[in-house]
C-alpha cells in the first residue's frame, strides 16, 4: 500500500500535477522551453559539421529595408512591383519570401510601409503627364525650319545654294535637339552619356534618305552622264554641280513628323499611368498596354503618311511611302526605348542598319575596280527587281520589325513606365 500510496503525493513523477506539466512543456512549440529537456552532449559527427549561416528573422523586412527608398515613396503595390521588377526580382524569387508572385509580395511591403509612417505626407510621384506648351511648340520648330530651307534652296541658284542646305541642315538639327530634350521624347539624364553615338546613326539614316537613293542609282548605272531621267522618283533639288537628285520629300516629311510623335507617345504615357494605377498585377498591365504601344505606333505611321502625302503634293514629287514608312518607325521605336532607359538595342540597331546601307554603297562604287564585278550583284539584284529604294526599305523594315519586338517585351513592363527616381 505504501508503493500504491506513492501515486497520490504531488511531489513524486508519477503524481497527477507532474503529468500536467510534462505533457505542458512537450506540447508547446519551443524546445527550449520545456522543463525536463536534458542537454544531449555533441558526438563527433556534430562536431564535424560547419555551423549554418544565420539568416534574417525577417526577409521580407531585410528586403524592405534594401528599398526602403521605393517603400517610402509608393503610392500604391503596383509601384513597388514595378521596381521589384526592374532590380530583377521575379516570382521565382518572390517564392522564396513565401509569396506566389512578385505583386503578392509587393503588397505585403506596401501594407507593412503603410502601418509604419503616415502615406499622406508624401506626395504622389507618379502624377500623370501632362501637355505643356514648350515641348509642343518645340516639336514644330524641326518641321518650319526644314521647310524653310527647302523654299531657299528652290528660290536660290548657284554657289549659294551649298551654303544655305548647309546651315539648314545645321539649323534643323539644333532644332531637333531641342525638340528631343523636353517633352515626352525626352531621355532620362543618365542615358544620354551611355550612348553617345545614337544621334549620329540618326544622321546617317537621314542623309541617306536624303541622297541615298539618286547615289545608289547613279552608280548602279555607270556614273551622272548616264542617269536616266525616269530612273527614280526622287528628282527636284539637285546638287550645285548636278552631280545626283537629291529626294527632298521624306526629310521634309520627317521633320514635321517630330509633332506627332511626341502627341503620340504622350498618349501612350498618360494611358500607361492610367493602366498603372489601376491595375491589379504586373500581368494585367503588360496585357493592358501591349496594345497601346501597337495603337502608338499605328497612329504615328498613319500621321507620316499623311504628312508624305501633303509635302508630295506641295514639291511635286511622288510620295515615297515604301522607303520612308519604315525609316519613321525605325526611328520612332528606337527612341521610344531610349525614353524609357533601353539604350543598348536602339544604338545597336540603328548603327547596324546604317552600316548595312553603307556597306550596300560600297559594294556598288567597289565593284568598278578590275576583278570585283561581282561584290555588286546582291544590290544590283534588289535594284533591278525593285528599284534602288528597296535597299532602305528592306533594312529600315528589318530593323523596325527586330525593335517592335524587342519593344512589345520591355516597354510592357510595369517598372518601364515608372519615373526613374522611383526605381530604386
Amino acid at each position: 500500500m505504501s508503493e500504491l500510496g506513492g501515486l497520490d503525493r504531488p511531489g513524486t513523477p508519477h503524481s497527477p500535477g507532474a503529468w500536467d506539466e510534462r505533457s505542458q512543456d512537450w506540447l508547446t512549440d519551443d524546445p527550449a522551453a520545456r522543463t525536463d529537456a536534458e542537454p544531449t552532449p555533441p558526438t563527433r559527427a556534430d562536431a564535424k559539421q560547419p555551423t549554418p549561416r544565420r539568416t534574417p528573422a525577417d526577409p521580407v523586412k531585410a528586403l524592405m529595408h534594401r528599398h526602403r527608398e521605393l517603400c517610402a515613396r509608393a503610392v500604391d503595390p503596383l509601384e513597388i512591383a514595378a521596381g521589384l521588377e526592374a532590380h530583377g526580382i521575379t516570382d521565382r524569387t518572390a517564392a522564396s519570401f513565401r509569396h506566389r508572385d512578385v505583386f503578392g509580395l509587393a503588397e505585403e511591403m506596401f501594407a507593412r510601409a503603410t502601418q509604419d509612417e503616415d502615406r499622406s505626407e508624401h506626395p504622389d510621384p507618379t502624377d500623370a503627364p501632362r501637355v505643356r506648351a514648350d515641348w509642343a511648340l518645340l516639336t514644330l520648330l524641326p518641321g518650319l525650319l526644314a521647310t524653310a530651307t527647302v523654299t531657299a534652296l528652290r528660290l536660290t541658284n548657284g554657289q549659294a545654294r551649298p551654303a544655305i542646305a548647309a546651315i539648314g541642315a545645321l539649323a534643323v538639327a539644333l532644332a531637333l535637339r531641342a525638340a528631343l530634350s523636353r517633352g515626352p521624347l525626352a531621355t532620362p539624364p543618365h542615358t544620354t552619356a551611355r550612348t553617345p553615338g545614337t544621334a549620329f546613326w540618326t544622321y546617317c539614316l537621314l542623309t541617306y534618305a536624303l541622297l541615298g537613293d539618286g547615289l545608289l542609282q547613279t552608280a548602279l548605272t555607270g556614273g551622272p552622264d548616264t542617269l536616266p531621267t525616269t530612273a527614280t522618283t526622287a528628282t527636284t533639288a539637285a546638287t550645285a554641280e548636278g552631280t545626283w537628285p537629291l529626294t527632298t520629300t521624306p526629310l521634309l516629311a520627317l521633320a514635321w513628323s517630330c509633332a506627332p510623335a511626341a502627341w503620340t507617345t504622350h498618349l501612350l504615357a498618360a494611358h500607361a499611368h492610367r493602366k498603372l494605377t489601376t491595375s491589379r498585377a504586373l500581368e494585367d498591365f503588360s496585357t493592358a498596354v501591349r496594345p497601346l504601344l501597337l495603337t502608338t505606333l499605328t497612329l504615328y505611321l498613319l500621321a507620316l503618311t499623311t504628312l508624305l502625302a501633303l509635302t508630295g503634293a506641295a514639291l511635286g514629287e511622288p510620295a515615297p511611302f515604301a522607303r520612308t514608312l519604315p525609316l519613321g518607325a525605325l526611328l520612332l521605336l528606337a527612341r521610344l526605348l531610349r525614353t524609357h532607359g533601353f539604350t543598348h538595342a536602339p544604338a545597336t540597331v540603328l548603327m547596324a542598319t546604317a552600316a548595312t546601307q553603307a556597306t550596300a554603297m560600297a559594294t556598288v562604287f567597289a565593284a568598278r575596280l578590275p576583278g570585283c564585278a561581282v561584290l555588286a550583284t546582291p544590290v544590283q539584284t534588289l535594284a533591278d527587281t525593285w528599284g534602288p529604294a528597296s535597299v532602305p526599305t528592306l533594312t529600315c523594315a528589318t530593323a523596325a520589325l527586330i525593335l517592335l519586338i524587342h519593344a512589345s517585351r520591355t516597354l510592357t513592363r510595369a517598372s518601364a513606365h515608372t519615373p526613374p527616381e522611383h526605381r530604386c
